[in-house]
């Protein structure tokens, strides 16, 4: 089993499709594999960037509740 991309080597391997297909150099059998790859990037990306961004309000909220307590 292959472990999964960090999200930036995911977004380097998604930028990197996005190029190969929008050259208009790719076959199309090679295209749709290419296609259906971005989306699980793409997808891979979307719940890290919404896990991180859950992470970031709870570490404010955090410090919301230590320095209310310091009023």
């Amino acid at each position: 089993m292959t472990a999964e991309p960090t999200f930036e080597e995911a977004l380097a391997r998604l930028d990197e499709i996005v190029r190969r297909l929008e050259s208009g150099d790719v076959a199309l059998d090679e295209a749709l594999g290419l296609w259906r790859e971005g989306e699980e990037l793409h997808r891979l990306c979307l719940e890290r960037l919404t896990a991180a961004e859950g992470r970031v309000e709870e570490l404010e909220a955090e410090q919301d509740d230590n320095t209310s307590g310091t009023l």
